[in-house]
């Protein structure tokens, strides 16, 4: 399964808004077409696919990050679990909330006081033949300040690393179950 950096998606409904953003990426893996995938479904699978790797640094993360008073998802911690999530716009599962929701596109993230950033996660059904499905994961990011800027610059080469890591696992996972 390929896993390759892409242009933003012209479809994603975060781009009419990219040139407010101060850092965007999108990376595509290919799904064989075995039937018709949910995008709930698809969001599901987004919370379960992190490596192990990317599971401790975001332990990490949070830990750093609560001494500047930054979010780390336990202010908005409840007793949803991932299969009691709908993931309909406003509910929030950790550190991220949903912002959008369409039939092929969920859009997730955060404000905070630093940064705002957002997930889209875009199935495109059939792109250009009829056996391939398409997956982007694409990142968009705005700095509030020095702060947000100076917090991402040490993410960016990881983020670079997880998000291909992700979408390899959340495909295998969506091929898995067809």
């Amino acid at each position: 399964m390929k896993i390759k950096k892409t242009e933003f998606p012209e479809e994603s409904i975060l781009s009419k808004g990219k040139k407010d953003f101060d850092y965007i990426d999108s990376f595509e893996g290919e799904l064989t077409n075995r039937g018709n995938i949910d995008i709930t479904e698809v969001g599901k699978t987004f919370f379960t696919s992190v490596p192990k790797w990317g599971k401790k640094m975001f332990v990490f993360r949070n830990n750093v990050v609560r001494l500047f008073g930054l979010k780390t998802g336990a202010e908005t911690e409840n007793k949803l679990t991932k299969n009691d999530f709908k993931y309909e716009v406003g509910e929030h599962i950790g550190l991220f909330k949903v912002f959008d929701k369409t039939n092929n596109e969920i859009i997730l993230g955060e404000d905070d006081k630093h940064l705002d950033f957002r997930v889209s996660l875009l199935f495109d059904k059939n792109k250009d033949d009829q056996e391939e499905n398409s997956l982007t994961i694409s990142t968009a990011v705005k700095f509030h300040n020095w702060l947000g800027l100076l917090y991402f610059l040490p993410v960016r080469p990881f983020h670079k690393l997880i998000v291909p890591a992700m979408l390899k696992n959340i495909i295998g996972k969506l091929e898995s179950t067809r």
